[in-house]
């Protein structure tokens, strides 16, 4: 008779923990390979949004949207050009925000801020209000715009003054000046003195600090983001002091002090 031999309880326990060494070995390495293709994902994307700006800006002798306080926010501007897609509003890193039905009316809209790996909501409001005010009912993404690059029809805007804006793409100084950017709202406009986020994960509401809202940490110690030159990269949060988001906005001047302001960037590649 052949002599069948079954595997002891030991050698079945040897097998396993060799298994679970290997799959401890591997599952961080895959994580890091799927985390850089979406990384690459949300880089084509905002290459198509790349694309979308220069549309708008040739259809408008190279200036971007007339903003005011309440009116030419680029949700709504450039609803004919982007809304159609809504994969393209959103980094892949990011999951849509879950939030309540909310009925079109006239009496105001809802606003959700998102965080590094969740997106922003509007929940616009449709029927009465005046055409290219408010931002189509249910509006939702992960990525916003540097509010510098629009051209301001208010003096100031949002307490900025008007000759701080750049308002046209056609500027010598386009490869560092951010235009559209992973972010937790959709929207900032940061000066020389906005401080980073205190921890990971804090937000600071209001037009104010706005930094704030680009510096998540959503691509392993970075963002990705377009420039007014329409290239797409990876930005170092620490770096994102380092850009020229409006003509007054100084690239040399003194960095936060990471290790006292916000210690969990303090070990962060950058400057």
């Amino acid at each position: 008779m052949r002599d069948l031999r079954a595997f002891t309880l030991i050698e079945l326990l040897v097998v396993i923990a060799i298994i679970a060494l290997l799959m401890a070995i591997l599952m961080p390495a895959l994580q890091r390979v799927k985390e850089q293709a979406k990384t690459v994902i949300c880089q084509s994307n905002l290459k198509q949004w790349g694309s979308i700006f220069a549309l708008y800006t040739d259809d408008n002798n190279g200036f971007f949207p007339k903003r005011t306080s309440g009116s030419g926010r680029w949700i709504n501007v450039l609803y004919e050009y982007y809304y159609r897609d809504e994969k393209m509003r959103i980094c892949p890193m990011a999951t849509k925000i879950k939030v309540p039905d909310f009925p079109n009316s006239v009496s105001g809209g809802l606003e959700i801020g998102g965080d590094a790996f969740t997106s922003w909501g509007k929940m616009g409001v449709t029927g009465s209000r005046p055409a290219g005010e408010y931002e189509p009912a249910g509006t939702w993404g992960s990525y916003g715009i540097n509010h510098w690059v629009y051209v301001a029809a208010e003096d100031p805007l949002y307490g900025q003054a008007a000759k701080h804006y750049w308002g046209t793409v056609n500027v010598r100084v386009g490869a560092n000046i951010p235009l559209f950017l992973d972010c937790w709202y959709w929207c900032g406009g940061p000066e020389n003195d906005d401080p980073p986020p205190q921890y990971d994960g804090h937000r600071v509401t209001g037009h104010t600090n706005s930094m704030n809202r680009f510096c998540i940490n959503r691509h392993q110690q970075g963002i990705n983001g377009i420039f007014l030159d329409y290239s797409a990269r990876k930005i170092w949060l620490k770096e994102l002091w380092r850009l020229r988001w409006a003509r007054n906005f100084s690239t040399t001047a003194l960095l936060p002090n990471w290790e006292t302001e916000a210690p969990w960037m303090a070990n962060f590649k950058g400057p």
